[in-house]
Order: C-alpha cells, then sequence, then structure tokens
C-alpha cells in the first residue's frame, strides 16, 4: 500500500493492518519526521472513516514494529531508530 492509498474494506487486509501500511508509507515517505508527532488518533479516523478502536489497533502494530512510540496525554512520535 502507498501514502496515498485508501482504507478498502473489503480488501484483503484487515483495515487496522492497512492502515498501518500506508502510516509506514507516510513515514518513509517523510510526511511525519523522526521525533515529531504523526497525525493524532481524532485526525486519523476523520481521514480514513474508521473507528477509534481500529484505529488504535494499528497504532498498537507500528510501535510493536518500532516505527513510533506513544507519549501518554502528548501523542504519537515517529520512531528516531527505525
Amino acid at each position: 500500500m502507498g501514502p496515498d492509498d485508501e482504507i478498502d474494506p473489503e480488501g484483503e487486509l484487515a483495515p487496522f493492518r492497512q492502515l498501518a501500511e500506508i502510516i509506514a508509507a507516510r513515514i518513509a515517505r517523510g510526511d511525519w519526521l523522526p521525533g515529531r508527532p504523526m497525525a493524532s488518533e481524532t485526525q486519523l479516523v476523520q481521514q480514513y472513516g474508521l473507528a477509534r478502536s481500529t484505529v488504535r489497533r494499528t497504532i498498537a502494530l507500528l510501535v510493536e514494529r518500532g516505527l513510533v512510540y506513544v507519549v501518554p496525554q502528548r501523542g504519537t512520535y515517529v520512531s528516531k531508530d527505525r
């Protein structure tokens, strides 16, 4: 999936995995720089038309992959060491 793709609810991958691939591509493209915040949960919910729980599952997956980290009450940031 590319950084400008949309979520396909009927696609082979679950929506949270599709969003993870889109975000990873956006990070690779430089939309969000290392050490800087990425889009908020609310922004991602609105932009991609997904439930907040789906976006949270996506962020958890990206944290597992080491692409992002979460600062409570502050937001989600792109990891410096990817």
